[in-house]
Parts: C-alpha cells; structure tokens; sequence
C-alpha cells in the first residue's frame, strides 16, 4: 500500500480554451490594483499585452506593468519588482510569460507579502502564508514548465551564478490562464526547449520515489501528446491543434511533478544550464537520455521506461529520445555549445556537488554518490 500523500491539482481554477484572456475581467479585489510582470517588449508588440490590461480595466482595475524579468531571474530582479509591488499595492498579481517570468513573479509575491524578506536565502521551503495581500494568476507563453499550476520556482544568484529551486505548496498559482495564441510566435529554439522541459517534468515523475498512479495517468497523458504534437509544432508554428495540444499537456505535466517532485535531469541541467548560461529546457533535454541510461540500473524504473517505450511504440526510449532531439536541432552534448573543455574540467567538481545537493535529486530513482555525478556531468559534456 502507497502511504497517504495529499495531492493538489492547481490553485483555485484553471481556464483554458478561445478567448480564456477574457476571464480577466471577472477578477474582484479591494483595491482594484494588479502587478502585471512580463518579459521584454513581445507582448506590446503583438498586442496581448493591452488585450490583458484592456480586460483587466474592463474589470474595474488599474494596471502597473514591471516588463524586465530576464531568462534565469535573478534575485536582484526579484527584488526589484518586489519593491514596485510594495508601492503600488496589487491584490492581483499577473504572471505573463514562460517560466522565468512565473519564477520571478512567486517570489516577488514572497518578498511582498513579507517585506522583511529580501535575499535568495530567505526563499526556502516553508514558505509564510501568502494571499494577505494579494492572489496570482499566471498566463503561459510557453508549453514547458508547468509553472502555472507548479508550486516551484528557480531563481538565479547573480554573483555566483548558481540557481536554487525550492517548492511550496504556498506558491501554486490561484488561477491558470491557458491562451494557446499567446504561443504561437514563439522561435523554434524556445519552442523546442521548454516542449523538451514539459516531457522531462513527466518522464521524471513517472520514476520518482513518490510516483503514484493518479500522477502516472496524467505524465502519461503528457508524454503521448508531447512527443506526438512538439515536432509539428517546432516545424509547423502556426499549427493551433498542435500548439493548443502543448499548452494543455505542459500543465498537466506540471500537476505531475508539482506532486511527486522530479529528478537528476533537473539536478544536473540546473548546475550546468547555471553556470554555462545555456537555457534550462535546452540542458534538460540534453541530459535526458544519460539519465535514462543510469536509471535503468533500477529495475522499477527500467520497467517503467519499457512501458512508456510501448507506448510510444518504440523498442528503445533512449534512442526515441535522442532521435526526438535531433529533430528539435538539439545538440546531443554539452561539449556542441561550451566548446571549452579546459574550463569545463576545472567546474566539474562544483558541477557535480551541485547536482548532488539539487533538491530533485532525493527522488530519483538511483542516486549516485559524488564520484557518480562527476561521471554523468563528464559523460552529458563529452558524449558517448
């Protein structure tokens, strides 16, 4: 028998369908403010940006934007934004954007809520009690992370580079937005890594030591419609049922793994995607098939990997993997992209203390000591 484990599915609702923007104008709130964050100028210039904030003041809000969360937020962004918060005083706050800017925008909400909160050590799990102050929603413009129904986030020390994930159920998103338009400009590259983020979040739960069967059957919703609709929609960008298919199965990837955590694809990819500058999904999805390889010395997880190879029809998950990648234009090595093995080597060593003290790490199935790290970091840089 499983132990008892409560799950939690998202926050208060999750919209999705044509025109699912428009529920913005039903939000309520005391004060009628909302902290629109965002990344760069992409929004405006396709017209969403005013479409959000046109439903918003519909609805009876004022609006501030804070537009300048970067890839990888760093604590100093977080804490700019917070500070912006504290003035203006939201009672909704309005992700829009792929995970970076959910990331950045949970823990402004921390830093806000809680004003006597201010350095990247003070994010950590237990989170203090949010919704004082103000509810979120978060609006994807990507189909990879999940973070709209993900009680995680990621942010980035500026001086060291270094990322650190927590997850507090704290943090999970009061309402979802999913408006497939919103990716439908997105670049091939970006389309390709975060579609590669959403299939590792459900191919890791599917092995994690707290899997169990109501977060199998959604990962293995996600993995069918991923590995099916990302070719099309990386060569196809305009294609809506396949956008709209990578929308709805990056959250319900995300709902997997919020619940029974991840693994050492995660570990790793954040300490070398950290310190090399290389985008998250992108490192993920380069890892991925070393992982696969290492796991399957666990005979469970070996026979869950066996299962999922038929139903993908395929003899081999690894090499369905690689082969996926090559579709994407993913490079099989990190060595393709840091092309400097000399101050490869001297990181390896960090690298692999990283990984190992990564907070996915405790749910892999194997979980290899320090030496075993530095072989996979090693094994993901150089190749076969």
């Amino acid at each position: 028998m499983l132990p008892m484990r409560p799950m939690k599915l998202g926050g208060d609702y999750v919209i999705f369908g044509e025109n699912s923007l428009e529920y913005l104008s039903s939000l309520e709130g005391a004060r009628k403010k909302a902290f629109v964050v965002t990344s760069g100028d992409f929004l405006e210039k396709q017209g969403y940006l005013k479409e959000i904030t046109d439903y918003l003041e519909k609805g009876g809000f004022s609006c501030q934007v804070f537009d300048q969360v970067e890839p990888d937020p760093s604590i100093d962004t977080v804490n700019k934004g917070a500070s912006l918060m504290k003035e203006f005083e939201p009672d909704w706050i309005i992700a829009v954007g792929g995970g970076s800017v959910m990331d950045a925008a949970k823990a402004m909400w921390v830093f806000y809520e809680h004003p006597e909160l201010s350095k990247i050590e003070d994010l950590k799990s237990p989170v203090p009690k949010l919704r004082i102050k103000a509810k979120m929603v978060n609006i994807p413009t990507t189909s990879g992370t999940g973070s709209e129904v993900s009680r995680s986030i990621v942010i980035s020390d500026n001086k060291t580079h270094v990322k650190y994930g927590i997850g507090d159920m704290e943090m999970m998103p009061d309402i979802a937005i999913l408006e497939p338009k919103l990716t439908y400009s997105l670049p091939p590259r970006v389309t390709a890594a975060s579609g590669m983020d959403a299939l590792v979040h459900s191919l890791e739960a599917r092995v994690s030591n707290r899997a169990n069967s109501v977060a199998d059957a959604l990962a293995n919703y996600a993995i069918k419609h991923i590995t099916k609709n990302l070719p099309i929609a990386y060569k196809e960008p305009n294609n809506t049922e396949a956008r709209e298919k990578m929308l709805i199965s990056s959250m319900v990837s995300g709902m997997a793994f919020t619940n029974v955590s991840l693994g050492i694809v995660h570990s790793i990819a954040h300490a070398i995607g950290g310190k090399f500058g290389i985008p998250h999904g992108e490192s993920c999805a380069i890892v991925l098939p070393y992982v696969i390889e290492v796991n399957s010395a666990n005979e469970t997880a070996k026979e869950i990997y066996c299962e999922i190879a038929e139903m993908l029809h395929t003899d081999d998950l690894k090499s369905f993997i690689e082969d996926l990648n090559k579709q994407l234009d993913i490079p099989e090595k990190f060595q393709d992209i840091i092309q400097d093995d000399e101050k490869f080597e001297k990181e390896v060593e960090d690298l692999s203390c990283l990984a190992q003290h990564d907070g996915c790490t405790k749910t892999n199935p194997v979980i290899p000591d320090l030496e075993g790290f530095k072989e996979i970091v090693r094994r993901v840089y150089y190749g076969k």
